[in-house]
């Protein structure tokens, strides 16, 4: 009985595996399946499974009163069975028995064929099969181009104007005008602290300078009354001396008030705290409500129109540089190299890496800011590359594609790409120098 179910399940399985012809066979040489033809497999292997479960409990209770030695060896031989039934069923389901399409074909396929519809490579064909050119169509060279061999030196962008603008008072914060990346004008208020102390203490010296100033006239008026009595030899110099020495007390007295309103006017200033020049706030540490003590960091800020690339150099590189030398830079950001002008080379080498600080100042492009990762640009030896033009570059996804001209038809190749020089970038792989590529990647796409 378990074995009619047996042949029975194999029958089932093979007419439900049984190939396809017309459309469906050249579906199948593709790589596809109709959902159709998938069901009745899966059905298939199901029912295989489920009537080899059922009937093993069936041979094992006819088993039972045979020898334990046949026993024994019918168990192994059913456990055996069983094992590969599911090996297969696994093998199965992970697409083992089905037919494999080779990647690139398959994508060759979906792109429309190294030279779009009609093409052989298109059809199914090869891949190196190609279009035919089109005529008329611009082609270029990939020729060799003697460039300077670079080294780098990976650096960091950093302000050359970067200041922090800390308290002087042990005071509340009453106003914070500006957030993080901000930018500010030159004298613009930024934050203001509680001055309701500070502006009674100015006010009362003030006062006492008013106090001193009346004093000082009353004595100028009695030293020019002593001084009229005098001439007329009617006053004593026991007087005379009394009202010089009054005068003098009074200029004094006034002159000390009148510092104690500036020094109390320059306290009162602290309490506002303004940009000093045009900048870009960095950081804020403070909100409305927190207390700032003296010496505290309030903002901080950075000039964006004078940045410079601070990189560690080998020492040995560093003999090939000198102050004021015009060099390259690239910012990872940016995506194109600029350059700069090397203002100071720190004339100590760090023990650690034996390398030197060197920074590098120049005109600074928008979007740089200040912590970004840079690379300094160490011109070498000349060396030859090489190149092709940009424009004959495709980007699909992670590849660089070309066109390549062979025998009058337009293959389509992976290349590997290295630096960028105006108009034309560095060929690392994919190509070989003689080779024509169509011009356009839009006319090759």
């Amino acid at each position: 009985m378990g074995s009619r179910r047996t042949a029975l399940c194999f029958t089932r399985a093979e007419a439900g595996g049984a190939p396809a012809s017309g459309e469906a066979g050249r579906a199948e040489r593709l790589g596809g399946r109709s959902l159709e033809r998938k069901t009745g497999a899966r059905i298939a292997g199901i029912l295989c499974w489920n009537t080899c479960i059922r009937s093993l409990p069936m041979a094992v209770r006819a088993e039972k009163n045979k020898p334990a030695g046949k026993r024994i060896l019918l168990n192994v031989a059913a456990g055996v069975g069983l094992l590969a039934v599911v090996v297969l069923l696994l093998v199965w389901l992970a697409g083992g028995f089905h037919p494999k399409i080779d990647s690139m074909a398959g994508w060759l396929a979906s792109e429309g064929g190294a030279g779009g519809e009609g093409s052989p490579a298109g059809q199914g064909g090869p891949p190196s099969a190609g279009a035919p050119l089109p005529p008329g169509t611009a082609t270029a060279k990939v020729t060799l181009r003697k460039v300077p061999h670079i080294e780098t030196a990976v650096g960091t962008v950093r302000a050359v104007h970067e200041m922090a603008l800390a308290s002087k008072l042990l005071a509340k914060v009453v106003e914070v005008h500006v957030t993080a990346g901000q930018r500010v004008s030159a004298g613009e208020v930024l934050v203001r602290l509680d001055a309701e102390d500070l502006a009674a203490r100015l006010a009362q010296s003030e006062s006492a300078a008013a106090a001193a100033r009346a004093a000082r006239d009353q004595a100028r008026i009695e030293f020019d009354r002593v001084k009229g009595l005098l001439e007329r030899q009617a006053a004593s110099q026991i007087e005379w001396d009394r009202v010089q020495s009054a005068l003098k007390a009074a200029e004094a007295e006034l002159q000390r008030a009148q510092q104690s309103v500036t020094e109390s006017r320059t306290v009162l200033s602290y309490a506002t705290i303004a940009a000093p020049i045009d900048a870009v706030v960095i950081d804020k540490r403070v909100s409305a409500g927190d207390t700032a003590a003296p010496g505290q960091v309030l903002l901080t800020l950075f000039d964006p129109t004078h940045m410079q690339l601070v990189a560690s150099v080998r020492e040995s590189l560093t003999q090939r540089l000198r102050v004021g030398q015009t060099i390259g830079v690239r910012i990872d950001t940016l995506g194109y190299p600029c350059d700069g002008r090397i203002s100071e080379i720190v004339p100590e080498a760090e023990a650690a890496s034996r390398s030197f600080l060197v920074k590098v100042t120049g005109p600074c492009p928008p979007g740089v800011y200040s912590g970004m990762f840079g690379r300094l640009l160490i011109p070498l030896d000349e060396e030859s590359v090489l190149v092709v033009l940009r424009s004959a570059v495709r980007r699909v996804g992670q590849l660089d594609l070309v066109m390549v001209v062979q025998d009058g038809r337009m293959l389509r190749r992976a290349v590997k790409l290295g630096r960028t020089f105006d108009d034309e970038v560095e060929v690392l792989s994919g190509l070989r120098e003689g080779e024509a590529v169509v011009e356009s990647a839009v006319e090759g796409a």
